[in-house]
């Protein structure tokens, strides 16, 4: 029996001895008890913090919100990977980024049973064409030309998603589908993406390539979603214009499409500034890579005041934009223009390009609008876009162009696209769905 013994002290309370204790045999260890309370503590603290870090206030309504939450913190998560990289001066952020997203998502050109799929260039532009399956009844297949998305800076034509949903496409349409790969910020700039898709898709109308793919030439359309939405509006308005085109576009179809850069407040911005995956700061300073402008000027943009009343360059177009009028009561509900009597001229002056309609489709002549083909505009709720779809549908109806608007409530910025494990969402089914179900009944 141990010697040692606790000290008495005021109270008759007892302290434990400073001598070790023995343990009985095969007692588990306290500092081995110790180690594993600590590790607990730990765990239970990194757990919070990840909670803290994923967890964001979303509407009822969302599709899928803990899924979108994950996505979103993963995203956000490699932005501030990239951040780092470029704060270290290693590399630009976007190109670090986007490295992060090709590398994780990249796809080889494998082809199925169904639908062969090749890597080519059409007129020095990298394209992937995806064939599909000929119908017995007819021996020239329908075609689209589609554009990625990404915010002008991300993303590829060969990454996971948009070569599922192209394959899908080329399958269920027995179509051929030409993904262009085109140059992205900070390698390039605008009007270079542009074109881009106008070289590659004028190479891809010429009549022998279209012989080659065995493609109808007057049931061919373009397609793309988000920037790419936006560069298919942009081609659509060019190719209108261009009389040396001897085959045109049947139709255009524009998913949740960026559409105008005068202001940054329909109620869609306003409703949806936080919103993942594309709050309003991601989206302007996307516009302002785009223009390869300076970062100093994004807090202006976000308060319009890049198009005030005093910047002469702006005030023919506010027109064409006024969502007063162009937007159903439904959707402005109780938000407020937000219209500066003064505000920052030069922000214009040194980007004139955000008030060229070849980089906001929004702001064309309605004489261009009128020689627009069939078009098909999806937007979502929880999308910062969601106003410029509507307010493109509301000025090509009022050029006499014929337009569906679908419209998603439980849909959100990019769901098209996140239709397979473990970015399956119900609203990315359903959207694709739609989409290609549209494009069977119109092309």
């Amino acid at each position: 029996m141990s010697s040692c013994r606790g000290q008495k002290v005021a109270g008759g309370l007892r302290v434990a001895s400073r001598c070790p204790l023995r343990q009985p045999a095969g007692a588990p260890s306290r500092g081995l008890g110790g180690k594993m309370r600590s590790s607990c503590v730990l765990l239970a603290a990194l757990v919070a913090l990840a909670a803290y870090y994923i967890y964001i206030p979303l509407p009822s309504s969302i599709s899928d919100p803990w899924k979108l939450m994950l996505l979103d913190a993963t995203f956000r998560g490699a932005q501030q990977v990239s951040n780092m990289i470029h704060y270290l001066g290693l590399s630009h952020h976007l190109l670090a980024l986007n490295f992060i997203i090709v590398s994780f998502g990249k796809k080889s050109a494998w082809s199925s049973a169904q639908v062969k799929v090749t890597d080519t260039d059409f007129d020095g532009v990298e394209v992937r064409v995806f064939e599909g399956p000929p119908k017995p009844e007819e021996p020239l297949k329908r075609s689209v030309v589609y554009i990625h998305g990404g915010g002008w800076a991300l993303a590829s034509a060969k990454i996971r998603y948009y070569d599922e949903l192209c394959t899908a496409m080329a399958e269920e349409l027995s179509a051929v589908i030409v993904s262009i790969e085109y140059r992205l910020v900070p390698k390039v700039f605008f009007p270079e993406k542009i074109n881009d898709v106008v070289r590659a898709t004028k190479y891809f109308l010429e009549p022998k390539v279209l012989e080659k793919y065995m493609v109808d030439p007057g049931r061919i359309g373009i397609s793309g979603d988000s920037a790419g939405g936006n560069l298919a509006a942009a081609v659509g308005q060019q190719f209108t214009q261009d009389a040396s085109l001897k085959n045109k576009l049947k139709l255009q179809a524009l998913i949740y499409p960026v559409l105008q850069a005068l202001d940054f407040n329909t109620p869609s911005y306003q409703q949806n500034m936080n919103t993942p995956i594309l709050p309003r700061y991601v989206m302007v300073k996307y516009w302002v890579d785009y223009f390869k402008g300076n970062y100093d000027f994004v807090q202006a943009m976000i308060v319009n005041n890049h198009t005030s009343l005093d910047v002469e360059e702006a005030a023919a177009l506010r027109a064409r934009l006024n969502w007063t009028s162009l937007l159903p009561a439904s959707i402005i509900k109780n938000y407020k223009p937000v219209v500066q009597t003064t505000g920052n001229a030069g922000i214009v002056r040194e980007l004139p390009q955000l008030l060229d309609a070849r980089s906001a489709p929004l702001i064309a002549d309605q004489a261009v609008l009128q020689d627009l083909p069939k078009t098909y505009i999806l937007t979502c709720e929880h999308d910062v876009l969601r106003d410029d779809g509507i307010m493109y549908a509301k000025r090509l109806e009022s050029a006499g162009v014929e337009v569906t608007l679908d419209y998603f409530e439980d849909g959100f910025h990019g769901c098209m696209i996140f239709t397979s494990w473990p970015t399956n969402f119900s609203v990315g089914i359903r959207t694709r769905n739609s989409y290609i179900n549209w494009l069977d009944q119109n092309l």
